[in-house]
């Protein structure tokens, strides 16, 4: 079988990380390597030991020369409809970075584009391709059952400088979709809605709100409780956050790196259950940007539906503008009127 021919767009940090893991896909050839920037591709490609047959700052007259069998877009966000929409509008399927768009009106016309042209639109949800991560959903699905409570506190002192501090809503915008679309893949289910405040901390160093709660209703009944903040020094959760899952038949807790614990319920009675400890089965897999590629390519050869097809990513999307529109009117708020707004 003939590699898949890659377009890369984008040459900054996360561009790079996903040059080389294009590079070491057995399956795919690198055909382009694009940025806006001048010359930018290109000392990307030296600076990681690469070479391309193609560089360029057009994305349209990269298609053309190129001929990719997909595009890997790895733009800042507000860019993502432009390239998705261009890359779509040639037949070529898309891989990007998150957030699928900056508004929900754009990603839902990125959704209507995939369906029009009938090719695969797949947002990288990088952080589920975590065996710890998977270690801990199967606890739940096999040991402690359909959920009704899961919380995830996230609380890191991130001093990045840059955007970041000059963003409205910081944590919101650039990080909790990781943890919220995560709550959906442990669950199982969709949200139905939140209500939630931001806040900034007296000493935050973020112009806009480094802090936020959330308590979403899922589907089922299930509540998900999020807590964080980007303003938070010291004793610092994992960036996957701590989680804590509760069901019919006990509890399970997950931190980071570590391996996920369950406590199932053995005998009920008595003040307090009797229980059984088990650890959780961690198993290696392709994680980060490797995971999401592998599923992208075997959906491309004919394999199922990847994790993170806009479809079904749009939900995901759809918990961060709920969370920023219930802060700003100081209300409930359903999933169904931010993905129909």
């Amino acid at each position: 079988m003939a590699r898949m021919r890659a377009l890369l767009v984008g040459a900054g940090g996360m561009g790079q990380g996903w040059a080389g893991n294009l590079n070491d896909h057995p399956d795919v050839e690198l055909a382009g390597w694009i940025d806006v920037r001048p010359g930018a591709a290109e000392a990307a490609a030296t600076k990681k030991g690469l070479s391309f047959s193609y560089y360029g700052s057009d994305l349209k007259e990269a298609i053309s020369a190129c001929g990719p069998d997909f595009v890997v877009d790895v733009t800042p966000p507000e860019v993502h409809h432009e390239v998705t929409l261009t890359s779509l509008s040639a037949g070529i399927p898309v891989i990007g970075e998150k957030p699928m768009a900056v508004s929900m009106a754009q990603a839902r016309e990125m959704v209507r584009k995939s369906e029009e042209v009938g090719k695969l639109y797949m947002v990288s949800q990088s952080r589920r391709y975590n065996e710890q991560l998977s270690a801990f959903r199967n606890l739940i699905t096999q040991h402690i059952g359909p959920l009704g409570i899961l919380n995830a506190d996230f609380y890191i002192g991130a001093h990045f400088g840059g955007f970041r501090d000059e963003m409205a809503s910081p944590l919101v915008l650039d990080m909790a979709i990781h943890t919220f679309d995560e709550a959906r893949f442990l669950s199982g289910l969709n949200p139905v809605s939140v209500y939630a405040e931001e806040f900034n901390p007296s000493w935050s160093w973020y112009r806009g709100d480094g802090s936020a709660n959330a308590l979403f209703e899922f589907e089922n009944g299930l509540r998900f409780c999020y807590r964080g903040s980007w303003c938070a020094d010291g004793l610092h959760t994992s960036w996957d956050a701590d989680w804590r899952a509760v069901g019919a038949n006990g509890s399970a807790t997950w931190q980071g790196d570590t391996t996920p614990v369950a406590a199932k319920v053995v005998t009920a009675n008595g003040f307090h259950s009797e229980m059984e400890t088990i650890t959780g089965d961690v198993q290696p897999m392709v994680g980060g940007i490797g995971g999401s590629l592998r599923e992208f390519v075997i959906a491309l050869q004919g394999g199922p539906i990847p994790q993170g097809e806009c479809h079904d990513n749009i939900y995901s999307l759809a918990m961060v503008f709920a969370v920023i529109e219930s802060n700003r009117r100081g209300e409930r708020v359903t999933i169904e009127e931010i993905l129909q707004a």
